[in-house]
């Protein structure tokens, strides 16, 4: 006799389990319809406040129904992995990388191998079935579905949490043109009065409560900005080299949530602890060969660079100053002019002064001209009686 067609309840609690056997903590079903949150998504596009993340408004009508990204889409299953581990160095680290980015991979990598995985597993179970999997690539409001899913609810720091698991955990999304079993939509909030994750955002991100000005994050400004870092947000910076984890650090829903158990998330001591001094002596070629595999290579070299350089900046490390110095003469300008203002930074010094001086007496890139011309004129080196200050021409 031939295989009787398995049920949509005995097809959902299949691929359920499949899915908590490839690591996936949590695991629900939503319909696929048009997501309850797009008129939010609208309006905080049409506020200004995705930046330069102009793909977001190219794909608006993308977003209107996962049917843009899979035709035919009846179901979409939610998954959520957890990628928290345990620091690998002591909290004065030389510049501070977000945990997601600690690991040997790149999370997208590792999840749409699971992806790949759980589509096969309905495959063998629903013949001729239609899937598409999705790691934060696609026109979709995976929080929005996460949340209809009953994973979890929005944060006030927008991000989505979890009581088991906290916020420390990737979403990924299966989409498939079969009808699955749905489970109830998490619509209740539980951050009380906490506004913790609010207060702690060292550049004041948040507009209000669940609304994130991406344009101040520093985790838009260190890998999203393909430019200078606004003057006015470097110092909130900090030590942040690369992305920032300060509103999950500070939430209560965090304090309990697991460690992974997955090799790849696990901690690498010169990624979680980057010296920012040795970053700004990598090649192009050095650069690929060590992050091709990293998120950190997002930013690519110049944008890495110059986050390093606005790290040293604030941290006004005296052996640092050799390495900003070199750095003036970099290939990149986004590289120089960060370097120019992290030496503004500095207390006077007479080989500070001079290597400024010389670099504006070379410089063609017009902001780099300005940052040279603010650590001369407005910076803690300017010093007039400096030989040949005041005969250069950008001063």
């Amino acid at each position: 006799m031939p295989e009787a067609t398995p049920t949509t309840e005995t097809l959902t609690a299949a691929l359920k389990a499949e899915a908590h056997r490839l690591g996936f903590a949590l695991v629900g079903v939503a319909p696929a319809v048009t997501p309850g949150g797009l008129h939010h998504f609208l309006q905080w596009l049409d506020a200004g406040y995705a930046g330069e993340m102009l793909y977001l408004s190219r794909r608006e009508e993308a977003y209107q129904h996962p049917r843009s990204v899979l035709g035919g889409v009846r179901s979409i299953v939610m998954l959520g992995m957890n990628y928290q581990s345990a620091s690998p160095a002591p909290h004065d680290v030389p510049a501070r990388v977000s945990r997601y980015a600690w690991g040997a991979g790149d999370y997208h990598d590792l999840l749409r191998d699971r992806l790949r995985q759980l589509s096969a597993c309905l495959e063998q179970l629903q013949p001729g079935c239609l899937t598409r999997g999705i790691v934060d690539t696609a026109p979709l409001l995976e929080r929005d579905f996460a949340r209809r899913a009953g994973l979890g609810w929005f944060g006030k720091n927008t991000l989505l949490i979890n009581k088991q698991q906290g916020s420390w955990f990737f979403l990924a999304a299966l989409l498939v043109d079969v009808e699955l079993c749905y489970d109830d939509e998490h619509s209740a909030s539980h951050c009380g009065t906490c506004t913790r994750c609010l207060e702690a955002c060292p550049t004041d991100a948040f507009v209000e409560p669940y609304v994130l000005d991406a344009r101040k994050c520093i985790s838009y400004l260190t890998i999203e900005l393909r430019g200078p870092i606004p003057r006015e947000l470097r110092a909130p910076v900090g030590d942040w080299l690369f992305g920032c984890d300060v509103c999950q650090e500070v939430c209560p829903w965090n304090h309990k949530a697991p460690l992974s158990g997955e090799d790849v998330f696990q901690p690498r001591a010169e990624i979680a602890a980057c010296d920012p001094i040795e970053l700004l002596s990598l090649s192009e070629e050095a650069f690929r060969a060590r992050f091709r595999h990293s998120p950190l290579g997002r930013p690519k070299r110049g944008g890495l660079l110059r986050n390093a350089a606005i790290v040293l900046g604030n941290r006004r490390e005296p052996r640092a100053i050799p390495a900003l110095i070199r750095a003036l003469d970099d290939a990149e300008s986004l590289v120089r002019g960060a370097a120019a203002w992290a030496l503004g930074e500095y207390p006077p010094g007479d080989d500070i002064q001079q290597a400024l001086v010389r670099r504006a007496a070379v410089e063609t890139d017009l902001q780099v001209q300005e940052e040279l011309r603010g650590s001369l004129q407005g910076g803690s080196v300017f010093k007039p009686e400096i030989s040949g200050y005041a005969g250069d021409p950008l001063i």
